[in-house]
């Protein structure tokens, strides 16, 4: 099951998210938010992280005009490695060599056709492991100390 949360900057690519993903039959939980009224970035960010960490979800995504707040938002819960990428080739080697659980992308910056491209690598790229591995559990030393 995918998380996803968004702030009023993410809501409309959200939204198309949500229907890439119906149509994929891939599940998903929404977070919010639920319009594209004025709303904060760290509750919905948080809200879907917290699902991810706690093992509710395998993955998130988050969206804001930016990415930059909801990503440090979502990065501030233990456990959740959340990459901002605005073209596949991020989220490639995210997967690939972070382990990233989460993604995060700017809705003022990445339009739907891009954004589909980026959520479908994203979700179908395993982690390599080896001496990646060394590397995400120096992370998550720093994350626990």
């Amino acid at each position: 099951m995918i998380a996803l949360g968004c702030d009023h900057g993410g809501f409309a690519l959200k939204e198309h998210i949500i229907d890439c993903l119906k149509n994929q039959g891939i599940e998903y939980k929404d977070f919010g938010c639920d319009c594209a009224d004025s709303c904060d970035y760290p509750d919905f960010g948080a809200a879907a992280a917290r699902a991810v960490a706690g093992g509710e979800c395998e993955k998130g995504i988050v969206i804001c005009t930016t990415g930059i707040g909801i990503s440090i938002a979502a990065n501030k819960v233990n456990g959740v490695r959340c990459a901002l990428c605005a073209e596949p080739l991020s989220a490639e080697m995210a997967r690939r060599h972070n382990d990233a659980n989460m993604l995060a992308m700017g809705a003022g910056l990445v339009g739907p056709n891009l954004a589909t491209r980026i959520v479908e690598v994203f979700l179908n790229t395993p982690f390599e492991g080896g001496r990646h591995q060394r590397r995400v559990d120096k992370l998550t030393a720093l994350e626990n100390r």
